[in-house]
């Protein structure tokens, strides 16, 4: 029997304690999330899409299937914010092209080296200057957050990297056996990556700190650390996604 009825409460007033109860769950994502979007998507329309996302978790939650229901919310609520900036064409051709093409650098050259590529190798691989490469890594930044969205197979019930990224408790058996492979797929992934990409990926995602944070702890420009964080998610989209294809 659903908790809401078994103590006299109706779905509505369920869901309704639900939203009221995370209001401030809105508000921590579209700060992490802000710097990360277009300039055109204010403030305000990246809050509404969030509420819709709130909204929308708190109508399908169902508490039977083990999730906590901040974990459901709050990929809810930045699925809801990347639709908004999908609907309002935020990837443009050429940046999907650009992005492209950094990840298929890095899979072609972790196939030939065997290792995954430092940045300097990329660039060269791509015939840029470092800078250069630098500042596209810093154009395409918003689309490394979606691709943790993404799943690692391309379908839509997949497992994507944000699954393996956050704290889900209370799983069956199978779901936890399965969530404990990927994390530890997750770790030897990150051990590849250089030491400062490995610190802004577990501060970001794991200490639940701003790129502004992040900065100051590591004393390099917000720039930079948005550079790193975009060619982190880059290499791990390389390296994850063709582990998927291997298993398939």
């Amino acid at each position: 029997m659903n908790r809401s009825f078994a103590y006299g409460f109706s779905a509505t007033d369920e869901r309704d304690r639900l939203i009221q109860d995370h209001l401030p769950l809105v508000k921590f994502v579209v700060e992490r999330m802000i710097t990360q979007v277009p300039a055109y998507l204010n403030r305000d329309e990246i809050t509404s899409s969030a509420m819709h996302g709130l909204v929308d978790a708190a109508s399908r939650f169902d508490s039977s299937r083990g999730i906590l229901f901040k974990t459901f919310a709050e990929q809810r609520i930045r699925g809801a914010i990347l639709d908004e900036a999908r609907r309002m064409d935020w990837f443009s051709r050429s940046l999907r092209d650009k992005h492209g093409r950094i990840t298929e650098t890095i899979d072609r050259l972790e196939k030939t080296l065997g290792r995954i590529p430092e940045e300097d190798e990329i660039a060269q691989a791509m015939d840029m200057g470092l800078e250069a490469y630098r500042r596209m890594l810093g154009e395409v930044n918003h689309l490394g957050c979606v691709s943790l969205q993404q799943t690692l197979d391309g379908s839509q019930e997949g497992q994507t990297f944000m699954d393996s990224l956050t704290d889900a408790s209370a799983l069956n058996p199978e779901e936890e056996l399965e969530k404990a492979q990927m994390v530890q797929v997750m770790a030897g992934q990150l051990e590849k990556l250089s030491e400062k990409e490995r610190l802004v990926i577990s501060l970001y995602y794991y200490e639940e700190m701003t790129q502004k944070e992040i900065s100051e702890i590591l004393d390099l420009t917000e720039g930079r650390i948005s550079q790193l964080h975009s060619q982190a998610l880059l290499k791990l989209k390389a390296s994850l996604g063709r582990r998927s294809q291997s298993r398939k």
